[in-house]
């Protein structure tokens, strides 16, 4: 075989720093840290726009946010895009499928992929009752339906009682089997024995935990139940007003005010890895199985993080690394990897914009024109490498709308709807405690990274700049016109 086979495994909302070779003293991942060991971890890898929907537009188009135009969270609107990884790898004589989540509009829109096997977990927005019933998530969705054809027509994924954004966890009702993530695990490696031997393959394994409900099986809860957990992080910026106001609602933005509520919380997302995990180890063990392992790329990523409590917030969104800073590992096969993947660690800024142009080189397929991420090829030949100084993330999120720098070193912040800067050393501060706004001797250095910031958005319709400065206050839709 000339070219390697690409398994793509996507997760959902999974931190850059819950994995045991990330540091992390409570997460168990055995199996993902065989993956980093075996070949390239980036420690700097971010989601630009991190909540689900733009940040998957960013691996699917390879564009950066003021392209793809997602720059916030927004069900409903149609995707509609020249060019994707799917469609492109396609093209250049691969079988594509997906199995798992899309999060795309409609339902059914497959991005390029000769086969979808779908579950996008609860979406609220396709399980209204005005939604036409072909695109309705309990019609369109395969997991759903596999599911009510096992247990039974009234069977969802609901049935635990706890909600796809919330904080509160409790163990899987149903036996291990039934639970999405061994679904997918089960139809991707059902996959690999039906694909068709002549052909190369893309298969893009993409797992919805451990996004919210917090329902991994019993056995992963028992592993953390009696452990004396971390704590969440609070930095000495941060204020308890809006805990108090509003921690006693089970899907908020600030997580629960209660100690015990924060510590079940942290039990069942940890859970929720450490069975990713596993059910990980099984699809490549599969891999090794049917002799592909050797002839395989595998990368592994996550669409954004989760802040899990750090500085009492709760989920995405947010400019802080519990947020945005994701997970990035490239590994697989000694044949197709550069002799420098081994075994290595890259500290250079990477988003998930650059996936799509890393594995179509990887392919040797001709990356589109459109594509604004930087193929990591380089940093996987030389792992001392950089793509890019500096990138700009941001969120349309309400009041908490943001727009961020991040470098190697360090991150300026600047609140979009408020005008509030923040300024961390990353470096040193790597949990982003102190803020150093008004730090004489780093105003220096704010300046010139509020300056690639209006660089960045001098020209964007919102009107965030004007004669050089930042204006704050101006209307920021999710979408892009």
């Amino acid at each position: 075989m000339s070219r390697p086979n690409i398994i793509f495994l996507m997760t959902d909302q999974l931190r850059g720093d819950c994995l045991g070779y990330a540091g992390h003293p409570d997460v168990k991942t055995p199996y993902l840290d065989t993956l980093a060991s075996t070949g390239t971890a980036f420690d700097r890898a971010y989601s630009a726009c991190p909540s689900c929907i733009a940040s998957r537009a960013a691996i699917h188009t390879g564009m950066g946010q003021n392209h793809h135009g997602r720059v916030g969270y927004l069900d409903g609107v149609p995707w509609e895009y020249e060019h994707t990884l799917a469609g492109e790898l396609g093209q250049a004589g691969y079988y594509t499928q997906c199995v798992g989540k899309m999060h795309v509009h409609p339902l059914r829109n497959y991005l390029g992929f000769h086969h979808v096997e779908l579950h996008d977990g609860y979406l609220g927005y396709s399980r209204r009752a005005t939604i036409p019933y072909r695109e309705s998530q309990l019609v369109a969705d395969d997991y759903f339906y596999w599911l009510k054809n096992e247990l039974g027509i009234s069977a969802d994924v609901t049935d635990t009682g706890i909600e796809c954004n919330s904080y509160v966890a409790r163990p899987w009702m149903h036996e291990e089997k039934y639970h999405p993530t061994n679904w997918v695990t089960e139809r991707s490696i059902d996959f690999l024995r039906r694909r068709d031997p002549g052909k190369p393959f893309f298969l893009m394994a993409s797992y919805l935990r451990p996004h919210p409900p917090f329902d991994a099986p019993r056995h992963y809860f028992d592993l953390y139940r009696d452990q004396e957990l971390r704590p969440p992080y609070v930095g000495t910026w941060e204020t308890d007003e809006l805990l108090k106001r509003d921690g006693r609602i089970y899907d908020s933005k600030t997580g629960p005010i209660d100690a015990e509520l924060i510590r079940q919380a942290q039990v069942g997302y940890y859970a929720c890895i450490t069975h990713l995990d596993h059910q990980i180890g099984r699809l490549i063990l599969a891999l090794k199985e049917q002799e592909l392992y050797d002839n395989s790329i595998i990368i592994f990523t996550s669409d954004h993080g989760e802040e899990l409590c750090d500085h009492h917030m709760f989920r995405k969104a947010r400019p802080y690394e519990g947020s945005c800073h994701i997970p990035l590992i490239i590994s697989g096969g000694k044949k197709f990897l550069p002799k420098g993947a081994g075994s290595s660690r890259c500290s250079s800024v990477v988003e998930l914009r650059d996936i799509m142009p890393t594995l179509l080189d990887l392919a040797d397929a001709p990356v589109p024109d459109t594509v604004d991420g930087k193929s990591l090829l380089p940093l996987l030949e030389d792992p001392a490498r950089a793509v890019r100084p500096w990138l700009h993330g941001e969120h349309s999120f309400d009041e908490y709308s943001n727009h961020w720098i991040v470098t190697e070193t360090d991150k300026y912040i600047w609140h979009s709807q408020t005008g509030q800067e923040q300024y961390f050393h990353l470096e040193k501060d790597p949990h982003e405690l102190t803020d150093l706004i008004e730090e004489d001797s780093c105003k220096m250095r704010i300046q010139e990274l509020r300056g690639h910031l209006i660089e960045s958005l001098e020209n964007r319709r919102e009107g965030f700049v004007e004669n050089g400065r930042l204006v704050p206050g101006r209307p920021y839709p999710p979408v892009l016109s």
